[in-house]
């Protein structure tokens, strides 16, 4: 099993089914004891605005905003620069905790040694 999982989520809450199942992933490989990374991408981007989470409403789903919280006390949450600024996104917009990082910090974590990247 590798022991670090990078979970790259494209999707917000317009796709809440699959949102959900990417951060359901990342919050139990967590809990499980995996080092975590979750890369919010895209329209996921908008995942790291505080009160974003609370607008994903997916019947027989863990809550988002609760999966959300957990990863980033325990793991790494991080929006794609460029997803960022196409939505004049700064570090001041995010939940405390979530950073902003490019291309080459996400291909650096991916291809590290022990590693699965999943993307959603």
């Amino acid at each position: 099993m590798s022991s670090h999982l990078v979970v790259k989520l494209t999707w917000g809450v317009e796709a809440p089914e699959r949102t959900n199942q990417a951060l359901t992933v990342a919050a139990t490989a967590l809990a499980s004891g995996v080092e975590v990374s979750l890369w919010l991408t895209g329209e996921g981007a908008w995942l790291g605005v505080p009160g974003r989470a609370d607008l994903l409403d997916l019947p027989h789903g863990a809550p988002a905003a609760d999966l959300l919280a957990a990863l980033v006390e325990g793991g790494r949450v991080t929006v794609c620069t460029q997803c960022a600024a196409r939505r004049d996104l700064t570090e001041e917009h995010l939940v405390p905790g979530v950073m902003i990082r490019g291309a080459a910090a996400y291909v650096e974590e991916i291809m590290a040694p022990e590693t699965q990247a999943l993307v959603y």
